[in-house]
């Protein structure tokens, strides 16, 4: 397995951390880390709520890269409630497509921590909608 994804995994597995806020809220039951292409590593928990206002580990990592001042993406993983990894939903897959429309396709996806298992955006997301 790649060094960086090691790095990678922790960096997720380091802020995963499920929780109840408050009788409308939880967080942290998927936790996500963004590779940015200069090399650093960005981490976000998914947050729930009882309307629509919640966001995903990955699009929270995306926002955390973006407001250090950073907006494309190399590689990302996502740690679910059982350990293992697997693929971002929709809506994350929509915003990286949207955040590098020319280069989205080489952005890498982690699917299977365990046995190293990586697929590309492109190939998860072959032709965008727009």
């Amino acid at each position: 397995m790649d060094k960086i994804w090691t790095e990678m995994y922790n960096a997720a597995k380091q802020v995963f951390n499920a929780r109840r806020i408050s009788e409308y809220v939880t967080a942290g039951e998927v936790s996500a880390a963004i590779l940015s292409k200069s090399g650093r590593i960005y981490t976000g928990v998914c947050i729930d709520t009882c309307s629509t206002l919640g966001i995903c580990a990955e699009r929270n990592a995306i926002f955390n890269m973006i407001t250090n001042g950073e907006q494309e993406i190399d590689k990302v993983i996502a740690i679910l409630p059982d350990g293992s990894s697997g693929a971002p939903c929709g809506a994350c897959r929509e915003l990286m497509v949207q955040l590098m429309p020319d280069s989205y396709k080489g952005i890498e996806i982690m699917m299977d921590y365990k046995t190293g298992r990586t697929i590309t955006l492109g190939e998860l997301t072959p032709e965008w909608w727009i």
